[in-house]
């Protein structure tokens, strides 16, 4: 069957709420719910249809919209390939002109239902922070990284890596223990870095896989958050055939913990995520002065070991 490639919207107020429409009578799945877009017309690039179908749908003239993930689906009369974009600024007031209602959503409290069978494995994608923290207690000590650790909380970050392989016994699971308790105790998840027994034996959200390991997994494991480091498109595929959550890539620039004397750059990383079915985290010599830039080239968001630290950044980009 041929492929029609679809623009879709995931229009976001700074609240954190984003827009679905409910499908009109006199169309497929009558009363379904989905995010706005509509069909990419020959000669068009994504963006562009974009640009056009929420003029025509909603009345509205889009002003920052960046490229987020691609996920594929096949109906009994069409098979779809869903180009999603995050939509931040737009001009003109929302005007329904072609869907049943339309509502306001708040991320991970959705109450309309049901969604589009396309639309629906994108609520656990957008569900996820665009600030992924990884820690490092054997660099800088382990009071001194939970101490860093509850103040980021306080300010925000509410996904946490605990990457801490260097660390001794019994000092690594005493050290987890209690970062998960603490991240766990301020809304945010936790994920143990390589270890999927001690992520279930310690009660964490999940477990983040290095490239080296998860090449050797033949499947996902029992958890519900399941993340992995890629630095090729192959790594990458197969972290998505495994049915992984989401990846992070790099480094993009020149990174002492990854033993890289300069990174990849940007256009290589959105080169490398093209049409990724699952949000992407981008690394390496970044901080949150890059979350911008990270989007543009496709990127669901930033993640970091130092910079997620620094106190300064945290108190003046997050919300308190």
């Amino acid at each position: 069957m041929k492929i029609t490639h679809v623009a879709a919207a995931v229009l976001m107020r700074e609240d954190g709420s984003y827009l679905l429409g409910q499908r009109a009578a006199d169309t497929f799945y009558p009363g379904y719910w989905e995010f706005p877009g509509g069909k990419v017309e020959a000669g068009e690039s994504p963006r562009e249809a974009l640009v056009r179908e929420l003029h025509e749908e909603l009345g509205i003239e889009v002003l920052q919209a960046t490229p987020w993930i691609v996920r594929e689906h096949q109906y009994e009369h069409a098979h779809v390939k869903l180009h999603f974009f995050r939509v931040t600024q737009w001009r003109g007031e929302l005007r329904d002109h072609v869907h049943a209602a339309l509502s306001w959503q708040q991320i991970g409290a959705n109450t309309v239902s049901p969604m589009l069978p396309a639309n629906g494995p994108v609520l656990k994608a957008l569900a996820l922070p665009d600030f992924y923290a990884i820690t490092h207690a054997a660099d800088i000590g382990a009071e001194a990284q939970l101490a860093a650790l509850e103040f980021a909380l306080r300010h925000g970050v509410r996904l946490v890596q605990i990457r801490e392989q260097a660390l001794a016994e019994p000092q690594r699971t005493a050290f987890a223990a209690e970062a998960i308790r603490l991240t766990q105790s301020f809304g945010g998840r936790a994920l143990i870095n390589g270890d999927e027994d001690m992520a279930l034996e310690l009660g964490a959200d999940g477990v983040h896989f290095p490239a080296n390991q998860l090449m050797t997994r033949s499947s996902r494991p029992r958890l519900k958050l399941v993340g992995a480091s890629c630095h090729t498109r192959t790594e990458l595929e197969h972290a998505i055939e495994l049915g992984l959550d989401f990846a992070v890539v790099g480094s993009i620039n020149a990174s002492p913990t990854h033993d890289m004397a300069e990174g990849i750059g940007w256009p290589a990383f959105q080169t490398l995520i093209a049409e990724c079915p699952v949000p992407v985290f981008a690394i390496g010599g970044l901080g949150r002065e890059h979350e911008q830039i990270s989007r543009q080239h496709g990127a669901h968001g930033i993640a970091a070991i130092r910079a997620a630290w620094d106190q300064s950044s945290a108190s003046n980009s997050l919300p308190a």
